[in-house]
């Protein structure tokens, strides 16, 4: 069955996008527990990240560690977390969030909510450090 992130693949739904190649994608979450989250995706899509072939996990992760390096100059935290957790769509995906403090990761902590218009301009900003 397609995945949400399928369609934003294939341009059905539309994203914040931060970057792309030929094959990964980076956008903002659209339910951020941090101004700035991005989720990373393979455009191929494989559920569980541990199913990936070695060479497109390798992969996935440096095209992450790019996003996360311009994430850290685009936006003001200490560090940006990293976590996969991969219930929540069958689509392979790395959490990126900038974080100053370890329960910044919480899942459980209440959404942050930004409009259209800050969205694409964080998206923008980020992008512009790839």
């Amino acid at each position: 069955m397609e995945s949400i992130f399928s369609k934003i693949v294939a341009g059905q739904i539309p994203c914040y996008k931060v970057a792309e190649n030929d094959s990964f994608l980076a956008f903002l979450d659209i339910n951020p527990l941090a101004k700035g989250h991005v989720l990373v995706i393979p455009k191929v899509q494989v559920d569980y990240i541990f199913d990936l072939d070695d060479e497109t996990f390798i992969q996935l992760n440096l095209f992450a560690k790019s996003v996360a390096i311009a994430m850290k100059k685009a936006i003001t935290c200490n560090r940006i977390g990293v976590t996969v957790i991969g219930l929540e769509v069958p689509h392979t995906h790395i959490h990126l969030i900038p974080i100053n403090e370890v329960n910044d990761m919480n899942f459980s902590n209440k959404k942050i909510t930004l409009s259209n218009h800050e969205m694409q301009k964080i998206a923008n900003y980020i992008n512009t450090f790839i």
